[in-house]
């Protein structure tokens, strides 16, 4: 710290989102002849580029060296002022940013006078902080130019794609045997009416045969360290009990295999053989024994011959993946309606979701696209859907909008009166959300078809015994009036969940998670696509509920984001960290035990930070026994100046 800071004050208007109800006028009236304070101004938008400018000048004229900006949340406007600096000969951290449009205009709206007093007093706290604050050592890393891909669905393909043109390498890491993810299950896709596997089918190959990019399926992430630019990921490829490298993807042991067992490709409404691809198209083309039904009759292995790609003694395989960058796009995983027990799913066979109708209106589904019901074979001429199963329903704690439902309801409406242009459709819906692109006109051409829409939330639903037929009880709130609709086969419109391992996943790469349980991303409208972990990014509906239009955007995104930090060579980490005081040390190891972000370590028996891992939280600070690390920037007596201050006058 310099005997005499020369501090510049800045205090911003923000339209009237602050001078709306605190006096900024005043409050920088009130600092001007604090001690230290060279320059104190209002302006009314101090992050537009005029406001950045007008401090630029002051510190080359009246040769400023400490900044504090009052204004809105650092977290949105932190890295701008910090650029004002550097680019004017500053170091970076000698600036102060004052919250109060949050903390002050936006929460004490109705008393404009103590709003304008409890900002007074955190401009002068900040002021009397800002002289205690020092300068930070500006840190660079190397970055390797290869990415790790956790999720083969159509954003994870996506994002392959996009960064293995640019150049990097890509490890495209998928739990289930084959890359696709939901969008290879469906028949169409909306608005368009396009064949879904058609249009992903190519990309799927093309991220095989792809130079750049490498596929590890039927596998799991097992740990994850390092930090952004430099991380190692340990990956465990589970045994397929085939050799890939010699499997052809011919079929002929399919061919002979007499096990037959339920095809979760299919939502368990077809069968696949013992060793078997979950779906033609699959990619990679490799087969696989299910080790659990297979009687190890050894015909498959007479029927590869001289391939001899069939071991049975196969071993989970670890492997260390070295990347500088990692993209999360695991997807969601349908809402089981068990727990809703009004609609009987589970209890009554013609009670099915709109994923098992997919596979069922499918070609290459278990009826090859032959729309029957599954209790009698027959053909359903009365067809219903309710509509928001599993979203926006407070029972669950699900409130939000899964945002494909109604949707997916409309298109799949809309295939039923073109296969059964005589059959009674009926969709029983709250609202009808058609929110995107040609989505309002595509639901208006269904309607045309014949659709009947109903306005009301179902209550229950009864089964006949004898016919299999189904009534559901609704109040439709357009008439008024409780209605029972009989129909021969019930659709429920099931939303989004997030994945069963997603908890276990945002562990090992320390994501939180939001309310819902999606990951959460850095900030919702500027930073929609990072974490807040460094290097780690988000992709498709593991973030939040999306359709697939959004979920590649989404992915492109991310992939841009990537190429962006990777391309430069070298990143700047974050300079805020914990500082070890080795004569104090005792190497307890507690910071070590309760560091969030793995960043402490123990060496020569004494705690030492790892820097491109600190996320500058000071849990390690405030459980040290021996007061022994420092939080750079956030010094105790930084932040007792602060404190003794504010009950000043």
């Amino acid at each position: 710290m310099i005997d005499k800071p020369r501090i510049g004050v800045y205090v911003c208007h923000c339209g009237k989102n602050i001078a709306g109800v605190v006096n900024v006028e005043d409050v920088a009236e009130h600092v001007r002849n604090m001690a230290g304070v060279i320059v104190a101004k209002d302006y009314r938008y101090v992050c537009s580029d005029p406001g950045q400018d007008m401090i630029k000048k002051d510190i080359r004229d009246y040769q400023l060296d400490r900044i504090v900006v009052v204004a809105c949340s650092p977290r949105l406007h932190e890295p701008t002022f910090r650029r004002v600096l550097e680019e004017s000969g500053l170091n970076p951290y000698l600036l102060e940013m004052v919250n109060i449009r949050e903390q002050c205009s936006w929460v004490h709206m109705d008393e404009p006078d103590k709003a304008t007093e409890k900002a007074k007093d955190l401009v002068r706290m900040a002021i009397l902080r800002s002289q205690l604050l020092e300068p930070l050592e500006i840190k660079e890393v190397k970055v390797l130019k290869s990415v790790l891909i956790v999720g083969g669905g159509v954003s994870g393909i996506s994002a392959a794609l996009d960064l293995a043109e640019m150049g990097f390498k890509v490890y495209l890491v998928e739990k289930n045997e084959s890359i696709g993810g939901h969008m290879a299950q469906l028949d169409k896709t909306f608005p368009s009416m396009d064949c879904s596997i058609c249009i992903l089918g190519p990309k799927m190959v093309e991220v095989a045969r792809h130079p750049k990019i490498k596929i590890i399926s039927h596998a799991d992430i097992v740990r994850v360290e390092g930090y952004v630019g430099n991380f190692k990921v340990k990956i465990r490829e589970n045994p397929r009990y085939v050799i890939s490298d010699r499997c052809t993807g011919c079929g002929e042991c399919q061919e002979v295999c007499p096990i037959e067992y339920p095809n979760e490709w299919d939502i368990n409404l077809g069968v696949r053989k013992a060793i078997s691809v979950p779906f033609p198209q699959a990619v990679p083309s490799v087969y696989r024994i299910n080790i659990d039904y297979c009687l190890q009759c050894y015909k498959c292995v007479e029927a590869c011959g001289a391939r001899e790609a069939i071991d049975f003694g196969q071993k989970p395989k670890e492997t260390e993946l070295n990347v500088g960058a990692i993209i999360v796009a695991i997807g969601f995983e349908p809402y089981e309606p068990y727990q809703l027990k009004e609609y009987g799913y589970g209890t009554y066979q013609n009670v099915i979701t709109n994923i098992e109708f997919e596979r069922l209106i499918n070609a290459a589904g278990p009826t090859e696209g032959k729309l029957i019901r599954v209790s009698d074979m027959k053909v359903p001429h009365r067809i219903g859907f309710i509509q928001c199963v599993g979203s926006r329903d407070e029972r669950i704690g699900h409130i939000y909008c899964s945002r494909f439902c109604c949707m997916s309801a409309i298109k799949q409406a809309r295939q039923i009166k073109e296969k059964l242009p005589e059959a009674e459709v009926y969709i029983f819906h709250t609202e009808p959300r058609t929110f995107g692109k040609g989505f309002e006109a595509f639901f208006r051409k269904t309607r045309e078809y014949g659709v009947s829409v109903v306005r009301g939330r179902a209550s229950k639903v009864l089964e006949d015994p004898e016919t299999g037929n189904l009534t559901v009880f609704v109040e439709d709130l357009s008439l008024g009036k409780p209605v029972e609709v009989e129909v021969d086969l019930l659709i429920l419109s099931v939303g989004m969940s997030p994945p069963k391992d997603l908890e276990s996943l945002s562990r090992t790469l320390r994501i939180p998670r939001d309310p819902d349980g999606f990951l959460l991303e850095a900030h919702p409208k500027l930073r929609p696509v990072d974490t807040h972990t460094a290097g780690i990014f988000l992709a498709g509906a593991c973030q939040s509920p999306k359709d697939i239009t959004d979920s590649i955007s989404q992915a492109k995104a991310a992939a841009a984001s990537v190429a962006a930090l990777l391309s430069r060579g070298k990143i700047r980490v974050e300079s805020m960290i914990a500082h070890v005081n080795q004569d104090l040390c005792i190497g307890c190891g507690l910071c070590q035990e309760i560091c969030p972000y793995q960043a402490m370590t123990i060496q020569n028996k004494k705690s030492k930070t790892i820097p491109a891992l600190c996320g500058g939280c000071g849990t390690c600070a405030s459980t040290c026994p021996e007061h022994a690390i420092t939080m750079k920037h956030y010094t105790n007596k930084q932040i007792l100046a602060e404190v003794v201050t504010a009950f000043q006058r």
